[in-house]
C-alpha cells in the first residue's frame, strides 16, 4: 500500500548532499515494506541486510571504514554496491550498534552512496552499549502507522478524498457525505493503521481475523521489552506499556501506573517508550509563544498510545465502538482524544521528532483545560476535541480570551462550519486544519 513518506525518499534520494538516513518508528509500522519498495522502484539494485534474521553480517562492521564494510558485504551478498546506482538498507540495526557508528563515516568518506538503517527500540540496544547516534552526521525521519488520510487510500474512498481536499467552510459538506466519512472514522478507530491489520482488512474484510494480528502486534511488543530490556527495567517497560491504554486523555500521575513502582524507573520506562513510538506523551505548555518547549511543564503531561485500533484492542472496545451512538463519548472521550492526537502527529514534518502540547490551568475558582496547542506558522492554535454533537467550549474560551488568540478550532461529529472565531472540523478532515486555519 501506497505510503505518504514515499515522496519525502523521492527528494531525499535526489538531493546532492544528502546524509544516511536512520528510519524511526515502532515495530510493525511497515518500515522495512517501505524501504524495500522504494528501493526496487528507485534504484538499480537495492542490497538489504537484516541485523535479526541474518546476525553473520555484523563481522562486516568490525571495522568503521566504509571501504572494507562494503567490500565485506559485497563478498557476502553476492552483489554490486555502486554509489548512486544502489540503496544500501540496513534493517534492524538496532541489532548492530557498530552499523549504528558506522553511518557517520558513510557520511564523511563515501557521501555519495544511498544508505538507509531501520529500527526500533534504538534507544534500548544503545543505553546497553554505552553509545549514542552520531548527531550532525546522520538524518532521522520518522514512520508512524497509516493516517486515516492513508487508510481511506488503502481502502479505495479516494474519490471521498479528493472531495474533502476540495471542501470549505462556504462549501460544506453535505450530509450524506459527512455520514459516509464519520462511518469510515469509525471503522478505522476499530482496526486502526497498522499496516498488517490494514492489509488484512482490506483482503477478507474479516474483523476477527484483524483482531487475532491486533492481538499479535500488542504481544510482539512485549515480547520486545523482555529481549532488550534489561531485567531490572522490563518489569517498568512492561507496566507503563499495559497501564497506558486506559490513561489515555488523564493527566498522568505515577501512581496511576503503579502505587508501588519507583516512580524514578516509571519515568525512565515513559521515556523509553516515547522515543520509540510506543507511546507518546503531551506535554503541559502554558501558551505563552513559540516554540512550546520553552513554555513547557515537564511534569504535567498525558500519555497517547501507538495506534488507535490497538488501543480498543487493548481495552476491548470494538464492540461498543460497532454499535455506539455516539462513538466519541467512548472511554470517556479518550478514544477521540486518541484519534485526534494520533492524526496531528501524522500530518506532523517527518523529519521532526514528534510531539504534542495541551493547556491546563488549575485554580481554586476555576479548573481549565484544551486538548492540544499546535502552530500553523507563527499563529498558535488552540484545539478543543469535543465528544458528541454537543458540549460547550467554556475553555476554549478562557485559554483565546486569557492569550489573544484571534481562532479556536473544535474537533467533533459536527459539520464542517465557523461561526464567529471557532471553527468546527469534523474528525475526518484534520488533515486540512492547517489549509482551513489559513
Amino acid at each position: 500500500m501506497d505510503r505518504e513518506l514515499f515522496v519525502i525518499l523521492k527528494e531525499w534520494q535526489k538531493k546532492e548532499e544528502h546524509l544516511p538516513l536512520l528510519l524511526r518508528g515502532a515495530r510493525q509500522v511497515g518500515k522495512s515494506y517501505l524501504i524495500e519498495y522504494f528501493g526496487a522502484s528507485c534504484f538499480e539494485n537495492i542490497v538489504s541486510i537484516n541485523f535479526e534474521e541474518s546476525p553473520e553480517y555484523k563481522a562486516c562492521f568490525e571495522t568503521l571504514k566504509p571501504e572494507q564494510i562494503i567490500t565485506k558485504i559485497e563478498v557476502m551478498s553476492q552483489q554490486k554496491i555502486v554509489a548512486g546506482k544502489t540503496l544500501l538498507f540496513l534493517d534492524e540495526i538496532q541489532g548492530c550498534t557498530n552499523a549504528i557508528m558506522a553511518l557517520r563515516y558513510f557520511k564523511e568518506n563515501w557521501p555519495q552512496l544511498h544508505v538507509i538503517g531501520a529500527g526500533s527500540l534504538l534507544e534500548f540496544a544503545l543505553r546497553e552499549k554505552g553509545i549514542s547516534v552520531p548527531v550532525g552526521r546522520v538524518q532521522y525521519l520518522y514512520l508512524r502507522q497509516l493516517s486515516f488520510r492513508e487508510y481511506l487510500k488503502a481502502t479505495g474512498n479516494i474519490p471521498l478524498l479528493e472531495f474533502l481536499q476540495q471542501a470549505t467552510i462556504f462549501s460544506g459538506v453535505p450530509a450524506a457525505i459527512h455520514a459516509q466519512a464519520l462511518q469510515l472514522v469509525r471503522d478505522y478507530m476499530i482496526i486502526g493503521g497498522m499496516p498488517m491489520v490494514v492489509s488484512s482488512y482490506i483482503k477478507n474484510k474479516d474483523l476477527q481475523e484483524s483482531q487475532a494480528y491486533q492481538t499479535l502486534i500488542l504481544r510482539t511488543y512485549g515480547d520486545d521489552f523482555a529481549k532488550y530490556a534489561v531485567t531490572v527495567r522490563h518489569k517498568y517497560l512492561q507496566q507503563v506499556y499495559n497501564r497506558t491504554p486506559g490513561l489515555v486523555g488523564q493527566q498522568i500521575k505515577y501512581a496511576h501506573i503503579s502505587p508501588d513502582m519507583d516512580s524514578r524507573y516509571l519515568k525512565e520506562a515513559i521515556a523509553d517508550l516515547s522515543k520509540a513510538g510506543v507511546i507518546m506523551p503531551i506535554y503541559s505548555t502554558s501558551g505563552a509563544g513559540l516554540p512550546f518547549e520553552t513554555h513547557t511543564n515537564a511534569k504535567k503531561f498525558k500519555l497517547l498510545f501507538l495506534d488507535i485500533g490497538l488501543l480498543t484492542r487493548a481495552m476491548k472496545l470494538e464492540m461498543e465502538l460497532l454499535f455506539a451512538k455516539d462513538l466519541m463519548l467512548l472511554n470517556r472521550g479518550a478514544v477521540a482524544e486518541q484519534f485526534v492526537g494520533q492524526e496531528l502527529l501524522a500530518y506532523q514534518n517527518p523529519y521532526d521528532e514528534p510531539r504534542l502540547y495541551y493547556w491546563s490551568r488549575e485554580e481554586k475558582s476555576s479548573v481549565a483545560e484544551v486538548d492540544y496547542l499546535i502552530n500553523v506558522g507563527s499563529t498558535i492554535v488552540p484545539i478543543e476535541v469535543k465528544a458528541g454533537k454537543t458540549g460547550t467550549l467554556k475553555s476554549l474560551h478562557i485559554l483565546m480570551k486569557e492569550k489573544q488568540l484571534p481562532l479556536g478550532v473544535r474537533i467533533s461529529t459536527r459539520p464542517l462550519e465557523k461561526h464567529d472565531n471557532i471553527l468546527s472540523i469534523p474528525f475526518y478532515m484534520i488533515d486540512q486544519l492547517d489549509r482551513l486555519v489559513r
